[in-house]
C-alpha cells in the first residue's frame, strides 16, 4: 500500500483530571527520524513514546509534541525559597531606613521576586499516567496514517496513469524495432550510393549481411522484456502492505538503465524520441516516489 510521508495529526485524551494532547507533523526523510518534545516531568517516557512511533511509521522525519495537564492538588504545589525571601526583605528594610520611607514592606513586594515562590519539584507517577498518554499518541498516529494513506492513494493513481503511458510507449518501441534489419539495409544502400555516386555495383547479399550485423548489435528485445517486467514489479510492490518507497526508488533506477541502453543501442530516431519522453516520465515518477514511505 502506498503511503505518503507528509501528514499532520492532533489528538486529545482526558481521563479524570489528567488531560493529554499529542501533535504530530511528518515530512520526507530517508530514514525514520523522530524529534520528540515531552514535558520535563515525563522525560522518562521518551523511549516508550519512540517505540509507539516506530511500530506504526517506517520512514519520515516525525516531530511530535506531547502536553500533559494535571490540575490536581498534588500537581499544583508550590514552595518558597525562604533564604532568598529573607535576604530580599532585609534589603528592602535597609532601603526604607536609608531613604526615610515610612511605608512597611508588603508581602506583594516579596512575592513578585523571581524565584521566591516557585513550583515544587513533584515526583510524578509516570507509569500511572502512561495508559492515557499512550492512548492519546496512538489516536494521533492512527489519524496521521489515515492522512498518509489518503495522500498515498492519490500518488498510486498518478503512478498507474504514468505506468500505463510507459507501457503504451514500450509497445511503440517494440513495433519500431521490428524493422531494424530493413532500416539498416536501406541506410547502407543510401550511404554507399552517396559515397560511390552510383559507380560501384552494390552486392545485395553483402548489404543484407552487414545490415543483419548492425541490427543484431542494436537488438533491444531483452531491454523491452525487462522493462515490461519492471512495470509489473512496480505494481506488485505498490500493492504490498509494508514500506515500499526504497524498493520503488531502486526499481526506477533499473528502469532508467534499460531505457539508457535502448537509447545507446538503437539508431532509430523514432525510438530515440520515445525514449526521451519516457525518461521524462520516469523523472516525474521518481520525484513523487521521494514522498512515499
Amino acid at each position: 500500500m502506498i503511503r505518503s510521508m507528509t501528514a499532520f495529526a492532533r489528538a486529545e485524551k482526558t481521563e479524570g483530571e489528567l488531560g493529554v494532547s499529542a501533535e504530530i507533523r511528518a515530512v520526507n526523510s530517508r530514514y525514520l527520524d523522530v524529534n520528540l518534545r515531552l514535558p520535563h516531568n515525563y522525560l522518562a517516557l521518551e523511549e516508550k513514546v519512540k517505540n509507539l512511533i516506530s511500530a506504526k511509521l517506517a520512514r519520515g522525519r516525525v516531530e511530535i509534541k506531547v502536553k500533559v495537564t494535571d490540575p490536581s492538588e498534588a500537581a499544583c504545589a508550590f514552595e518558597v525559597d525562604e533564604t532568598k525571601a529573607a535576604s530580599y526583605h532585609q534589603a528592602l528594610i535597609r532601603l526604607r531606613e536609608q531613604f526615610g520611607i515610612a511605608a512597611p514592606v508588603a508581602l506583594e513586594d516579596l512575592a513578585r521576586v523571581q524565584g521566591v515562590i516557585r513550583p515544587a519539584e513533584i515526583e510524578i507517577d509516570t507509569d500511572a499516567h502512561w495508559p492515557v498518554i499512550e492512548s492519546c499518541i496512538n489516536m494521533a498516529l492512527d489519524e496521521l496514517n489515515a492522512m498518509r494513506e489518503k495522500e498515498g492513494a492519490f500518488l498510486a493513481r498518478d503512478f498507474e496513469t504514468r505506468l500505463k503511458g510507459i507501457e503504451d510507449a514500450i509497445v511503440e518501441i517494440d513495433a519500431a524495432s521490428d524493422g531494424l534489419p530493413e532500416h539498416y539495409q536501406e541506410r547502407l544502400k543510401e550511404r554507399i550510393t552517396a559515397l560511390t555516386r552510383g559507380l560501384v555495383e552494390i552486392d545485395p547479399g553483402r548489404i543484407a549481411q552487414e545490415a543483419a550485423f548492425l541490427a543484431d548489435r542494436s537488438d533491444i528485445s531483452e531491454e523491452i522484456v525487462r522493462s515490461r517486467s519492471h512495470i509489473q514489479q512496480f505494481r506488485t510492490i505498490m500493492a504490498k502492505e509494508d514500506s515500499v518507497g526504497r524498493k520503488l526508488n531502486f526499481l526506477l533506477q533499473e528502469f532508467n538503465r534499460e531505457f539508457n541502453t535502448m537509447g545507446s543501442k538503437t539508431g532509430n530516431s523514432d525510438i530515440s524520441h520515445i525514449i526521451v519522453a519516457l525518461k521524462s516520465e520516469l523523472e516525474k515518477i521518481r520525484e513523487q516516489v521521494q514522498n512515499v514511505e
